[in-house]
Parts: C-alpha cells; structure tokens; sequence
C-alpha cells in the first residue's frame, strides 16, 4: 500500500463530509509508535542509571519509571527534561515530540530556542532553567 502524505490526509480530511468514513479509511496512516518504547530504545543507548537520569531530568526515579512503563504521560516540558537528561540529539527530540503529538521546537520562538540550544550543546538541566529565567521565559520545570 502507497503511504499518503500528510497534504494528502488533510486535504481529504477537509473534503470529506463524514468524519467516521475518513477515520475507518485511513486507519493505517494513522501514527501508532509507542512513545514509551521509542523513550526506552533511546535509554539503551546510553550508559547512566535510571537514577541519575531522574537527577538530571530533575523528576523523581517513580515518575520516570511510570513514564518508561507507559503509565504515565509526562507534559512536554517534563519530556524535554527527560531529553536533555538523556543527552538526547535534537533531532531525536524532536521525533519524540512528533510521536506524542507534541509540538517541535520552534527556533523562532525564544523559550524553544533556548531549549534546543542546550539540547545541541549538552546543557544541563538546571543551566538550561537559568536561561529561561533570564530571558523572562517559563522554566522547564
């Protein structure tokens, strides 16, 4: 089967008058990745524990294993804490953003700016926080 392409899908979705017949007619180009287990395939690839992760995300060791068992959903800013704890590239993520159907860092927004910057340079947590406070942005956490 030919992938569509998201222009596709949309102009589709706005051309079909019965919202149930494009949802069982599109059903296999939906998004179905796991975000936990994208989060766990990235954790494999590098050498901390769980519990210095969750001192560097600056989240409590239950919450992160929640969210690596897929119990719990973390906001996009507690997944960015997770990110740049995990040193993640941006470009991971900003895959893992897309796969929770959050919203890619936008450089020509500040506070994204900021936090993806410290994403390229492997900032830490609490610096990345001191960034956002200076430049009168919400902090990450």
């Amino acid at each position: 089967m030919k992938e569509k392409k998201t222009g596709d899908l949309c102009q589709e979705l706005m051309e079909q008058p019965n919202l149930d017949s494009y949802l069982s007619g599109n059903e296999t180009y939906f998004q179905n990745e796991n975000p936990a287990a994208f989060l766990a395939a990235l954790y494999d690839k590098i050498k901390i524990s769980k519990a210095e992760l969750a001192r560097r995300a600056g989240m409590s060791e239950v919450y992160l294993h929640q969210v690596f068992a897929g119990r719990r959903n973390p906001s996009r800013d507690r997944l960015l804490c997770l990110c740049v704890g995990m040193e993640l590239t941006l470009e991971e993520t900003q895959e893992l953003l897309k796969m929770t159907g959050y919203g890619l860092l936008y450089a020509k927004h500040r506070r994204d700016a900021i936090i993806a910057h410290g994403l390229v340079h492997h900032t830490p947590l609490d610096t990345i926080n001191d960034a956002l406070y200076t430049a009168n942005e919400k902090t990450l956490f």
